[in-house]
């Protein structure tokens, strides 16, 4: 799995590739909230890379999402491929947090 990212103003965008999975679900929950920053306001998890989510990926998401809901901070997904979409569909996790087609469209809200 790799990340990279972009803030601009109070909004990240956080570009994630690759497999999350039992293995490597807790680097991945350490990996993000490192990059999380008080002056955050938008934060965007841009999907489009990832080729594979387990449940324990699910789970590293929907904690990411209480926890900054909880700071009163925005967080959605974006450009799912079919398969990591297929999974959030199934899972209901599409209901749970917002998840938008593009980066701009997550922008836009």
């Amino acid at each position: 799995m790799e990340f990279s990212h972009d803030r601009s103003g109070d909004t990240l965008v956080v570009n994630a590739s690759g497999r999350v999975d039992g293995s490597n679900a807790s680097d991945f929950l350490e990996s993000l909230q490192g990059l999380f920053d008080p002056g955050d306001q938008q934060i965007i998890l841009d999907l489009g890379g990832l080729e594979y989510i387990s449940s324990a990926g699910l789970r590293v998401l929907l904690m990411a999402a209480q926890n900054l809901d909880k700071q009163n901070k925005s967080f959605s997904i974006c450009s799912l491929t079919e398969s990591v979409g297929d999974v959030f569909r199934i899972s209901g996790f599409d209901q749970i947090i917002s998840v938008f087609p593009s980066v701009e469209a997550a922008k836009q809200g």
